[in-house]
């Protein structure tokens, strides 16, 4: 894959911008749902859509796709935004997030919305499903990756541990995770929980090859997955250090807004606040 321009990033970044907007204004519309992860991982979902991925919006269940496995369920707001903007339904569909009914619900449903590749629910388990998708793609002798997104919390889990063995033992290449390395969940800081550190080298005592990003830069982060591309001999796992809450600076860094959604006041304060921020882009691309 050829470089980035200065602007093709710029348009990835007002794009990012957008897709945080439209979090809000979902996350408002359902008085529910988690606000700090989907934000910091917003960078990251844009750049998967909108660049990484090898998909059609036009034909979701596309022969030889890429697969995005969801692990941590609840960040799923920002999955939603970006499928919008990519293509795959109405951006206006984001506002029925959590209603009776909604094809799109508090953790992605696999049967409800095409383009989905699993149901996430318990935390922990993203990564099995996505180290078996990578086998039996293996098997099959498919050309396509599996991505799979998890967040540094759900690493108190042991399956995770176990599916990151067996990935490592049977070398799937073709497999790349996504840690969204924020530090919070949702008692606290997850150092001061359940440490995670030294989390690069448990992965690579696992037979993995590790990669830490800025997970705000998306060229890094572009750059990273083509990384993962040319290993060949074991999965990879990519880092990206976040903060949770990204582009609202109320929030950032703020572990009590994990499972927090803003009311109408904070959310007309959040809005203007990111609609500075896409005017700063516009001017800056122009």
């Amino acid at each position: 894959m050829e470089a980035l321009l200065d602007s093709e990033i710029k348009q990835l970044e007002k794009k990012a911008n957008e897709i945080r907007q439209t979090i809000i204004e979902m996350l408002v519309a359902a008085g529910s749902g988690h606000t700090a992860g989907p934000l910091g991982m917003t960078d990251i979902f844009t750049a998967l859509y909108f660049r990484v991925l090898n998909h059609d919006p036009k034909n979701p269940d596309m022969e030889g796709r890429d697969r995005l496995i969801l692990s941590n369920g609840h960040i799923v707001p920002v999955r939603y935004a970006a499928m919008a903007h990519a293509g795959y339904f109405p951006v206006e569909e984001c506002l029925t997030l959590r209603k009776f009914g909604s094809r799109l619900q508090g953790h992605p449903e696999r049967t409800k919305l095409p383009g989905l590749e699993s149901t996430s629910g318990p935390l922990g388990s993203g990564l099995s499903q996505a180290a078996g998708i990578a086998y039996a793609m293996r098997m099959d002798g498919a050309k396509s990756r599996v991505y799979c997104a998890m967040s540094d919390g759900e690493h108190d889990s042991g399956n995770i541990w176990e599916a990151m063995m067996w990935a490592g033992a049977n070398k799937l290449s073709n497999l790349t995770g996504i840690i969204d390395r924020n530090n919070i969940q949702i008692d606290g800081y997850t150092e001061s929980i359940m440490p995670l550190e030294p989390l690069r080298e448990k992965y690579e005592a696992f037979n993995w090859h590790v990669l830490e990003v800025d997970g705000h830069n998306i060229p890094q982060f572009i750059a990273a997955c083509e990384e993962a591309k040319a290993i060949y001999e074991k999965p990879t796992v990519i880092i990206a250090h976040t903060i949770p809450g990204k582009g609202i600076s109320e929030i950032e860094r703020d572990y009590r807004w994990h499972g927090k959604p803003p009311n109408k006041e904070e959310a007309a304060l959040f809005l203007n606040e990111l609609r500075t921020m896409q005017g700063k882009i516009a001017s800056e691309h122009q």
